[in-house]
């Protein structure tokens, strides 16, 4: 009869719990005769007719109550999270220097929190030397958006109605110096979440330059290069020949995702319009290049037209340097003579001239000769 009992109670008691068992290798329902797990019964063979539902049924309630307890657990946890809590996921956003970042921040509170609402957010500057800032604060109704300098005037929420579970905000006129870590923090006592958003600011490619470094002539090696003043790495760049055939050398095609294409004996099929395009990831810019490749000059006609307008320029120097010279000594002779002409006439006039004075000085007399 015990085993019958111990048959039709069986089923009622799952697997994983006759498994818990100490000293049981196999659900109790198998009808073995398995080893006594406790020492006392070691090495003993239980009769086949002996039940062991006493025992399975005890741990079945120890596994049941440690069921509950754990769903108990979940029940506080999940009633803990229905608490303030931000929806906005972690999110990393990459803009371009001078656009405007959104930065997103959306709560839902519960009827628990009752306190006043604070809205924070920090910033972690990407060097790490500095400490986080605090950039604009929502306390007492209020909005503070004048702590930190290199921001000031550049960051505003976005909702009128920031207890509507709206905390975002704008960031504009967007600097390199404004790429980090960003965080919101919300607070309602006693419910309190925060979330961190990653800023990346890029250089838009601008400025950029295309010109051919080296002689245009048939035959000759040269390069066509493509220059950006300004842009963000990675920077991808594109070649296309827009007029003629539109159709590329064969020789230049794998350099046409690079900022250079060497040019080996160019030919006047190498001539046309080229244009080149940069781009990143957060914008592009476009150059044009006018390729013309012309038969060589005669460079012994060259260098000997260079040294004939030379000598011809060393002349002309020449000439005007004796023909400076000799007007100075000509204006040096005129003064010379106007010298001795004005001294000689002055020697006449006082010799002609006697002074005769009386008195104590009637004997002296002066005469210029």
């Amino acid at each position: 009869m015990a085993r019958a009992a111990g048959a039709s109670l069986l089923p009622e008691v799952t697997c994983f719990t006759c498994r818990a068992r100490a000293g049981w290798d196999r659900a109790a329902r198998c009808g073995r005769r398995q080893p006594v797990g406790s020492a006392r019964g070691a090495g003993r063979l239980r009769p086949r007719g002996e039940s062991r539902l006493p025992a399975v049924v005890s741990h079945g309630r120890a596994a049941t109550m440690a069921l509950l307890l754990r769903f108990a657990l979940l029940c506080g946890v999940a009633d803990f999270a229905r608490g303030l809590s931000i929806t906005t996921p972690e999110q990393m956003i990459e803009k371009a220097k001078g656009e405007t970042a959104y930065l997103p921040c959306k709560f839902t509170l519960s009827p628990e929190d009752q306190g006043p609402l604070d809205i924070e957010w920090l910033l972690s500057p990407a060097d790490n030397q500095k400490v986080d800032q605090v950039i604009i604060l929502y306390s007492g109704d209020k909005i503070y958006d004048d702590y930190y300098q290199d921001l000031k005037g550049r960051v505003h929420f976005t909702s009128n109605d920031l207890k509507s579970g709206d905390a975002s905000i704008n960031v504009t006129n967007l600097q390199l110096s404004d790429i980090g870590t960003y965080q919101c923090k919300v607070k309602k006592a006693p419910g309190v979440g925060n979330k961190k958003i990653q800023l990346t600011v890029l250089v838009k490619p601008s400025g950029t330059r295309c010109y051919v470094d080296g002689s245009e002539e048939i035959g000759n090696d040269f390069k066509l290069k493509c220059e950006p003043k300004e842009g963000s790495l990675p920077l991808r760049y594109e070649w296309q020949k827009l007029s003629d055939s539109q159709k590329l050398p064969t020789s230049w095609l794998p350099e046409m995702t690079s900022p250079v294409i060497s040019v080996k004996n160019a030919s006047a099929e190498y001539s046309g319009t080229y244009s080149c395009t940069v781009r990143n990831r957060v914008g592009s810019d476009q150059c044009l290049l006018r390729l013309d490749v012309v038969p060589p000059s005669n460079r012994a006609g060259t260098i000997a037209g260079a040294v004939i307008g030379t000598l011809l320029a060393l002349v002309l120097i020449a000439f005007i340097v004796f023909c400076c010279h000799k007007k100075r000594r000509e204006e040096k002779y005129e003064k010379e003579v106007h010298h001795d002409i004005s001294s000689s006439t002055l020697t006449r006039l006082m010799a002609l001239q006697w002074y005769k004075y009386e008195g104590p000085l009637k004997n002296l007399k002066y005469c210029t000769v």
